[in-house]
């Protein structure tokens, strides 16, 4: 005896997936680079020594003079020479009117001997010219050392990167739709007097 039975068949619903991916682009430009370095200023300032040398004292121990300082020179000698003459012949006056007053009758006589004695000279040895007779004055050199620093100038510029992005999509679509068959097999109709298949 057959029994009865349902028959299903069943087909699941496929989905089907379509995906474009995204796309990502990233550019970095390269910076703008202007760097300027100004030129550092030196400036050095010089005052010159000086030197000089005065051999003037050295010349008048040689006795070459100027004419001026030889006419000054002469004038001056001339006068003191003058002064101790006339003070030695009042003094001898005096000293003949003492001796006369005294009754010394040889004060010429005394007076001629001394007078015709020759002077004492001295004599030194020592250098002409004389020692430490040059000048010499020296005034250094000065230098000044002026130095300027200048910072670089920098214009350098940045540039930021250039971004693209095109979004994914994802397109959803039904691949297989679900399907449920049913089907009945040895199903029968019993009747008064007849029976029938389903």
């Amino acid at each position: 005896m057959l029994q009865p039975q349902i028959r299903m068949q069943s087909q699941p619903a496929l989905i089907q997936l379509n995906i474009q991916q995204p796309v990502q682009s990233i550019e970095q430009p390269g910076p703008t680079l202007d760097i300027q370095q100004p030129a550092p200023v030196l400036r050095i300032e010089t005052t010159p020594g000086t030197l000089t040398i005065d051999q003037t004292r050295a010349w008048e121990a040689m006795n070459r003079k100027s004419i001026n300082k030889m006419a000054d020179e002469a004038a001056d000698r001339g006068y003191e020479q003058w002064l101790k003459y006339l003070g030695k012949k009042a003094s001898e006056g005096t000293e003949m009117l003492k001796g006369f007053a005294k009754g010394q009758k040889n004060m010429i006589q005394l007076q001629a001997k001394r007078n015709s004695e020759s002077p004492k000279f001295e004599f030194r040895l020592g250098w002409i010219p004389p020692h430490g007779s040059v000048d010499i004055n020296i005034s250094r050199s000065q230098v000044d050392i002026f130095f300027e620093t200048y910072q670089p100038i920098n214009n350098t510029k940045v540039v930021g990167p250039d971004l693209a992005y095109q979004p994914g999509t994802t397109q959803v679509t039904m691949k297989q739709y679900q399907d449920l068959q049913i089907d009945f097999v040895n199903l029968k109709y019993k009747g008064f007097g007849f029976e029938t298949e389903i």
